[in-house]
């Protein structure tokens, strides 16, 4: 992007931030600011974070939603307020439109075209581009490249049958990803495996896959010394990055609006490549990457500098937990209070579900069967079908958690009340109990130590499903793991794993407590 872009910028910045507008921003709600999950994402959104609290605003921050889909779903509910998007994902994947060869080459044409039509569509908002491109970049190793004598994507194509391919899942299902190879220039490999972001440049340096995705400002393309196969026929369009806010956002704080377009040209692909590669390669803290640019760019006071986040470059694993002792306590908590909402609420509704079945067992089993189902649908594919009908963060994570707990609890509620001792049921109800009283003083204290078990169960589940929770903006310990893979980053990865185990074993401890408690005096001895 030009220098008048960038002066342009400047100038709209100084017309809102003239009169006091720092104490109005001060005073306004917290702005969402979200990210995809892959490096580069995460340190526009930090970017764009840095610069809202540097002028008085109160910054919420959602790193690593899913894929775009789930991003845009996000903005467009109101859910989230900005994110970093590029414009040829939002010509291609969000738009579904084509322009003709002309146009699709000049990047300045596919800006307008795509910020006219994502207003009148969608009534969102493209910022001018930061100032650099990152167009997808399909990599393969040198040994690779030489083997087959491949320079360009056509020569890919030629020997697709004999390769294996690595790619993301959102590239997978693309219309500007491998749908439109396929199409553009027969591009059919003999296996394409989904990998995360991270995982797809060591799985190309093992020797698992020939050829992954990538983008053109990837620190890790230099680290593994790859080739970039050359687009010979102009497939994919301009991929512009630049801040895409929300209606909501630009309606109700043009302050924050004018803050972030001080990024606008300010940015080209060699300076993101080095930030990057201090991202992914070097292991140093987003956030410190993030305020060292910004402050060399001018867009922070010195006493912004002050509170940057240890690096955590050449530090042992057990000093890297410590120096982030603070945030992992705050994710814990956070993902503390998802697990115990959506338990809590599985057991309200299926404890009483499995006691009602047990009354009418011939449709106990299509109902419980049902609930069954709820669990082959993979985690984050349930959590992005609340979306649409919830937006994103805790209360969609909690409804999600909540419906892949009623299974284990209604099966363990019906199965024990259902086998309860038959002799134990038949002395009480020859001693003239009703239904009711067997239920509640024989049946349902026997079956105490099944209910319980799938209680457990249930709670364990819910430990491990909540680390994706950090997909749709909820938080707790998924985010780590989530940042951690898209960073190729095993100390950031395991600073959300091992806590979330230890969190599973301690849920799980503390309600087998409560099952000898709970359980009757002459079983408590076998528990």
């Amino acid at each position: 992007m030009t220098r008048a872009v960038w002066l342009a910028g400047l100038a709209t910045a100084t017309l809102y931030f003239a009169g006091g507008t720092r104490a109005e921003a001060q005073a306004s709600r917290s702005i969402v600011v979200a990210s995809k999950p892959f490096g580069e994402s995460y340190l526009l959104a930090e970017m764009f974070s840095q610069v809202l609290e540097s002028r008085g605003f109160s910054v919420e921050r959602r790193p690593g939603l899913g894929a775009t889909e789930i991003a845009f779903g996000a903005l467009r509910s109101g859910a989230i307020d900005v994110y970093p998007e590029y414009t040829g994902t939002g010509l291609i994947a969000i738009l579904h439109d084509t322009l003709p060869d002309s146009t699709l080459a000049d990047p300045r044409a596919v800006f307008a075209h795509v910020a006219t039509r994502f207003g009148e569509l969608y009534q969102t908002r493209w910022l001018p581009p930061l100032g650099f491109q990152n167009t997808y970049a399909i990599a393969v190793t040198r040994a690779t490249a030489e083997r087959y004598r491949l320079r360009t994507l056509s020569d890919l194509a030629r020997e697709s049958s004999h390769i294996s391919a690595g790619f993301t899942a959102d590239f997978i299902g693309r219309s500007d990803g491998l749908v439109g190879l396929a199409r553009v220039y027969g591009l059919r490999p003999r296996e394409v495996k989904p990998l995360a972001p991270a995982v797809k440049y060591q799985a190309l340096a093992s020797g698992a896959v020939d050829v992954i995705d990538g983008y053109s400002t990837d620190g890790l393309l230099a680290r593994y010394d790859l080739v970039t196969l050359v687009d010979d026929r102009h497939f994919f369009p301009p991929y512009e990055a630049a801040a895409l806010v929300s209606n909501r956002l630009d309606r109700e704080a043009p302050a924050a609006v004018a803050a972030l377009t001080l990024l606008s040209g300010r940015l080209d692909e060699r300076t993101m490549r080095q930030l990057n590669r201090r991202v992914e390669i070097d292991r140093e803290d987003v956030k410190r990457v993030a305020r060292d640019e910004l402050t060399a760019l001018g867009l922070l006071g010195a006493k912004a500098k002050a509170g940057v986040a240890p690096t955590a470059q050449g530090s042992e694993f057990w000093k890297y937990l410590w120096d982030r002792r603070t945030s992992l306590a705050a994710l814990t908590t956070r993902h503390l209070v998802l697990v115990m909402v959506a338990l809590l609420a599985a057991i309200i509704v299926a404890v009483p579900l499995g006691l009602a079945l047990e009354r009418s067992r011939r449709i106990a089993e299509p109902v419980i069967g049902s609930l069954g189902v709820l669990e082959t649908i993979p985690s984050i594919a349930l959590l992005a079908f609340m979306i649409p009908l919830l937006g994103v963060g805790f209360t969609p994570a909690v409804v999600a958690l909540w419906l892949y707990a009623l299974y284990p609890i209604a099966r363990g509620t019906f199965t024990g009340v259902r086998d309860a001792d038959p002799e134990a049921v038949a002395a009480a109800e020859a001693l003239g109990t009703t239904p009711a009283q067997r239920l509640m003083w024989v049946r349902l204290p026997l079956a105490a130590p099944v209910i319980m078990a799938g209680i457990r169960t249930a709670a364990v589940i819910t430990v491990g499903a909540a680390t994706l929770a950090a997909f749709i903006g909820a938080g707790g310990l998924g985010e780590p793991i989530v940042a951690g893979l898209a960073l190729a980053d095993n100390r950031m990865i395991l600073s959300g794993a091992l806590p979330a185990a230890a969190l599973a074993l301690a849920v799980d401890g503390v309600l087998g407590i409560v099952e000898r408690l709970v359980a009757p005096a002459h079983r408590r001895k076998r528990l």
